[in-house]
């Protein structure tokens, strides 16, 4: 089977290009399962609400995963209780609303899709995931575990996949938006990329217009940061899978470059 995994959408030029671009990716593709990353897809650039959601999974999004800015928009509970296949970071407090795994069934097999948040440099209160990890796997009930690792630090992506190899069939980095140059088949069998990058608008930074995270960067003052507009681009990755064992085959990272 192939999952395509798409990197943070951000804003509506993000948002935008999903819906124009990824129907026809998906089947060009071959992609059996679509993994999106939507936190920043709201208009502001941080959070996601019902409407971002909608537009997603219309488009061809089978699972949207978040990450440290999943309760940025108003009715963020609800939203996570009632969206199925909408994704908040597992290891958050027990009691929060919503899920952090979801289970795609195909019929011929099933896909367990786990969304965890990293721990350093994050300034959320997120418990191990590791131990988040290893109490999870016993439990899902198929052989194919696709990891959105949401995480700050390059090192702490690489260590947890490292420790998971050959026990999830794919680990992708989400958050800082750059995509890396790391696609690659583990030892063990597991495909990882350290970030799958940003699906939204070139020439910005990080999907920030750049006057504006120059301004911060450079004066240290406070500045209302908003998406820039321009045309932008899709990041992501495709693994293959295979079905019976959960073994990654192959990784390739997928890159569409700015799209008007």
């Amino acid at each position: 089977m192939r999952l395509l995994a798409i990197g943070d959408v951000v804003g509506e030029p993000g948002l935008g290009l999903i819906q124009r671009e990824l129907p026809g990716l998906k089947a060009e593709l071959g992609a059996d399962l679509v993994v999106v990353n939507g936190e920043n897809s709201a208009e502001t650039g941080t959070g996601i609400s019902r409407g971002e959601a909608q537009r997603l999974f219309a488009s061809g999004a089978d699972v949207i995963t978040t990450g440290n800015h999943c309760f940025r928009r108003p009715g963020w509970e609800r939203l996570y209780e009632e969206t199925e296949g909408l994704l908040r970071p597992h290891n958050l407090a027990k009691g929060i609303p919503g899920a952090g795994v979801y289970i795609f069934d195909k019929g011929a097999y099933r896909v367990a899709v786990v969304n965890l948040l990293g721990q350093s440099f994050m300034n959320v209160a997120a418990s191990s995931p590791y131990e988040a990890l290893e109490e999870l796997l016993p439990g899902l009930g198929t052989p194919i575990v696709a990891v959105d690792f949401h995480a700050e630090s390059t090192s702490e992506k690489i260590a947890l996949a490292l420790c998971f190899d050959g026990r999830v069939s794919a680990l992708f980095g989400t958050h800082t938006h750059v995509q890396t140059a790391d696609a690659r088949l583990l030892p063990g069998g597991t495909g990882y990329i350290t970030d799958l990058g940003m699906t939204g608008p070139e020439g910005s930074v990080i999907g920030v217009a750049p006057e504006l995270a120059i301004k911060k960067q450079r004066y240290s003052v406070p500045v209302r940061f908003s998406v820039m507009k321009a045309p932008a681009a899709l990041s992501g990755a495709l693994f293959e899978i295979d079905q019976r064992t959960g073994r990654c085959l192959s990784v390739q990272r997928i890159s569409l470059p700015g799209q008007a």
